[in-house]
């Protein structure tokens, strides 16, 4: 072979050889890098921006898709110890020319994280119209969706800024008092019986208190690697102190059943979806909203756990799209009769 078809042969497979070596390095060396980059390019492939709004000295993080227009913009809040980049899965099913706005919640990611702030359910809703307020969503009436701990917040501030919302979304809200305790209620009664409170299933420290976690989550059971385990642990053990502080925070009887405390004052058509299989939140939260709030759509996911946005993202966005088709076609109805 000719000396240099040889070193070209010899450059190509060097050049290939870097980025997979770099890429099986990274997955067993830095999982938690590998995980930062996933998020990162599926933001760019959905077409998400990363913008901060500032409130005084306090700073919120967080991603966008298009422009506010005739149909409602979409104010995503996610769940404890997650952050804006949860709702990717469902963002994926959207229609770009929808606004969409993902913000992390208080103390969450991009997000400012104060010894200060207030992390009750009512505070996070305060900080979150502070937010709305600093990027203008409330020009026009918004729709808001809320999942677990964003869902009690959601639907908190629906009922404390009903002049900001036309509708809202609740996915397996936290905030709501349950005839039937779930697996995860049980856990936490028995570690406080045996003074072992510390040990809070939501804030896993090991790849295999992660693996339980993502077990109690979800009714699906996927088939994680160790080393992405261990990458998910090693993003989340710098913040496990905040997340301990932030759990007795939101389960203290001040922010424990906020939701079900404001429901009553909730006026805007809102749209309730559950996983029956909730390990998390007993699905029986969903009769308990459909019977204190007037205009109230409920859907019981079959096979699907807590982690809805996860396990049924295309469903969930279908069903968004369908309840603010719903709505428009009855705005519609109205002003024509």
């Amino acid at each position: 072979m000719d000396p240099d078809v040889l070193n070209m042969f010899v450059i190509a497979g060097g050049t290939l050889a870097i980025p997979i070596l770099a890429f099986v390095a990274s997955f067993l060396l830095w999982p938690s890098a590998l995980i930062r980059i996933y998020y990162w390019y599926w933001r760019r492939a959905l077409g998400m921006q990363v913008r901060y709004a500032n409130y005084d000295d306090y700073q919120f993080c967080y991603s966008y898709r298009g422009r506010p227009g005739y149909r409602p913009s979409i104010l995503m809040l996610h769940g404890f110890s997650a952050h804006k980049d949860m709702w990717l899965s469902i963002v994926k099913f959207l229609p770009k020319n929808l606004h969409l706005v993902c913000v992390d919640m208080p103390g969450h990611e991009g997000t400012t994280r104060s010894a200060l702030d207030d992390y009750s359910i009512s505070g996070q809703a305060k900080r979150i119209h502070q937010f709305v307020e600093c990027i203008k969503l409330n020009r026009r009436p918004f729709h808001l969706v809320g999942t677990s701990m964003g869902g009690n917040v959601a639907g908190v501030y629906a009922a404390q800024y009903p002049e900001d919302i036309c509708s809202l979304t609740l996915i397996c809200p936290a905030g709501l008092p349950s005839t039937t305790d779930s697996k995860f209620i049980k856990q936490l009664r028995e570690l406080q019986e045996s003074d072992s409170i510390d040990r809070i299933p939501l804030i896993p420290s090991t790849p295999e208190e992660m693996a339980d976690m993502l077990k109690l989550c979800s009714y699906v059971r996927f088939k994680v690697p160790q080393q992405i385990l261990q990458g998910l642990v090693d993003v989340r053990i710098p913040h496990n102190d905040f997340y301990r502080k932030l759990f007795l925070e939101i389960a203290d009887e001040k922010s424990r059943h906020s939701l079900h405390e404001n429901m009553g004052k909730i006026k805007a058509p809102t749209q309730v979806i559950w996983g029956k299989q909730d390990q998390v939140l007993d699905v029986s939260g969903a009769s308990v909203l459909a019977s204190a709030i007037p205009d109230c759509h409920v859907y019981i996911l079959e096979n699907c756990g807590h982690s809805v946005v996860v396990e049924r993202p295309r469903k969930t966005a279908n069903l968004i799209l369908e309840f603010l088709a719903l709505l428009h076609s009855t705005d519609n109805n109205k002003k024509q009769a």
